[in-house]
């Protein structure tokens, strides 16, 4: 199968530049996953699509506030993308300029609060660093001086860090916010509970590796980036008795359904506690083993997420709809609406 199958036209004014007002006041596209039929609703509608017995499944990752601008000893300036806490103050970093982030370097951040000392330059040219700082944690400074990593198609700054985090965000750990979960609000998830609907948190800590571009024509020989993830035990039954019981499973997003899918048994599609890491390339003839039902937002052509979203409910399907969004100025990628696919 090649890239190409998976491009589709999208005028620049559609990627949207800043979250809707109220979270789940964004719009939402309902595909047939078998029929291909077509809604358009607002995401506050997903209840009514949604059934009492139904399992949820939201990735409650927490997006660092990773990018960092600062200086060098000498004053040149630079910027550090925090990318992974390896342990012990170590991180694996991306620094800008490259050139200027030598082993044995020294940056300071915020005004002195945090200091780097580059320790080594790995093969792929991002940095391991020894960060050292003013406070109780890491986390804390990063907070306090951090900026959110948005991706590059977004060039609008964020006024609110809280609008790249999902409402229910809980472990610190991701470069990128699981954005199908933007949709939702605290009063929204106390709808679907009152409905009779299972919400199970699953997590995966989203690496800057989603936004890299599918580069090789045949999809088969391109890697993918690895993630970290883990379901604990209360979760996993909550899984579990949807799936025993012929309910549906329904992932919030694609990082949720690639915890689900990694995690799942091929015999029936249950889940256990468990941790791992994941770099499994879900594309068209994929068979899937938990999810059901899927929510997602509209992603970049020829991205490995087209191409999953297409491995759920068929590439014609999945093209269409997108014609269908673009010819209806849905908003797209990160801020952008919302499609369920049942």
């Amino acid at each position: 199968m090649k890239k190409s199958d998976f491009y589709f036209e999208l005028p620049e004014e559609l990627i949207a530049q800043h979250p809707a007002q109220k979270r789940d006041m964004s719009r939402l596209l309902c595909l047939g996953r078998k029929s291909g039929q077509i809604e358009h609703k607002h995401f506050y509608d997903v209840i009514d699509y949604l059934k009492p017995g139904d399992c949820l499944v939201l990735n409650n990752t927490k997006v660092l506030p990773a990018r960092l601008y600062g200086f060098k000893k000498t004053g040149a300036k630079v910027e550090f993308l925090m990318l992974k806490n390896l342990g012990d103050d170590r991180w694996e970093v991306i620094t800008g300029p490259g050139r200027k982030a030598k082993e044995g370097d020294e940056f300071d951040f915020g005004d002195g609060i945090l200091h780097a000392n580059v320790e080594k330059v790995l093969d792929n040219g991002n940095r391991i660093a020894y960060f050292t700082y003013t406070g109780s944690n890491i986390y804390e400074v990063l907070d306090k001086i951090g900026e959110m990593p948005l991706p590059h198609y977004i060039k609008e700054k964020l006024t609110d860090n809280d609008r790249y985090q999902t409402v229910y965000a809980k472990d610190p750990g991701s470069a990128a916010a699981p954005t199908a979960g933007l949709h939702f609000t605290p009063e929204l998830l106390e709808k679907i509970k009152n409905k009779g609907i299972d919400i199970a948190y699953v997590t995966l800590h989203v690496g800057i590796g989603t936004f890299r571009p599918v580069k090789t024509e045949n999809i088969e020989e391109h890697k993918m980036h690895t993630e970290h993830y883990y379901i604990d035990a209360e979760n996993a039954e909550k899984i579990n008795k949807a799936k025993i019981s012929g309910n549906r499973v329904i992932a919030v997003g694609t990082t949720s359904c690639r915890t689900l899918e990694s995690a799942s048994s091929p015999e029936d599609g249950t889940v256990k506690e468990c941790t791992g890491d994941t770099s499994i390339f879900i594309y068209p003839g994929y068979k899937f083993k938990c999810i059901d039902g899927l929510i997602t937002n509209f992603h970049l052509p020829e991205s490995t997420l087209i191409m999953l979203v297409s491995a759920f409910c068929g590439r014609e399907n999945t093209l269409n709809a997108y014609k269908v969004a673009v010819e209806n100025k849905y908003r797209f990628f990160s801020f952008g609406d919302a499609m369920l696919i049942l």
